[in-house]
Order: C-alpha cells, then sequence, then structure tokens
C-alpha cells in the first residue's frame, strides 16, 4: 500500500506527512557543526606546538612553545621556586604513574579482593578435607 493511502498516520505538530520526511541530499542537522572546527585540545595542541625563537647560549634557535614552558618550569624549579617545585614534581608523579605497568595486584579493587578471599578459604576448606 503506497504512504498516501495509510490512513494510521496522523499527520499534525512535529508529524509531517511521510512523503515529505526525509530528501535525499539534504542533512538532519543543516545548521550543526560545520566542517573544520576544531575543539578545545586541537586549539591548544597547535598553540603548544609553534615555534618561538629563543636565545641561547649566545645563539638563537627555534623551540615549539610547549618545549620553552617546560624549560622555564624546570629553571624556576631549579632557582628554589616553591610554586614550580610543587607543579613540577607533580607533572614527574602523573608521568610516572601513567608509565608505570600496573600490577595485577593494584588493579584489583575491594570487591574483587573479597571475592579472591572467599575462593582462598574455599579451597583451603576443600584441600584439607581431600588429604
Amino acid at each position: 500500500m503506497p504512504p498516501e493511502t495509510q490512513l494510521d498516520y496522523e499527520v499534525g505538530y512535529g508529524k509531517p506527512p511521510r512523503h515529505t520526511r526525509f530528501r535525499k541530499g539534504r542533512s538532519g542537522n543543516p545548521r550543526g557543526r560545520p566542517s573544520g572546527s576544531k575543539n578545545l585540545s586541537t586549539l591548544l595542541n597547535e598553540a603548544l606546538n609553534e615555534p618561538v625563537l629563543v636565545a641561547e647560549n649566545g645563539g638563537r634557535r627555534k623551540i615549539s612553545k610547549r618545549q620553552a614552558i617546560i624549560t622555564q618550569l624546570v629553571n624556576q624549579a631549579a632557582k628554589a621556586d616553591w610554586r614550580a617545585i610543587k607543579i613540577l614534581l607533580d607533572l614527574v608523579q602523573e608521568i610516572e604513574a601513567r608509565d608505570a605497568p600496573e600490577t595485577a595486584e593494584a588493579s584489583f579493587g575491594a570487591a574483587d579482593e573479597k571475592v579472591i578471599e572467599q575462593l582462598r578459604a574455599r579451597l583451603r576448606r576443600t584441600g584439607g578435607e581431600s588429604r
């Protein structure tokens, strides 16, 4: 039966006729996010990767802003700036925690530990009876 002759569908507010619902070549979200737009993470990475000229040891060279920021942070920490030391140590701990392989024991939660202990107790009981 063609869509025009079906009488079970009510046309009204928010219910367009079925034959006009989806047109070919027409986006469902015409004013959605424009193509090529960038999110905050992309914009931040692009800004941090921009080159900057740095005078170092009597010469000039280009480094990224990211590298310049880290160099300045380390230099401030070396001058005993407590705030810079705190930021630097937090960064180092975060990087080391991310790079460290997770041990099997550390990956278990409290519920997992409880189940493991119950299994150990059950194995001890059955192991003692069978001997």
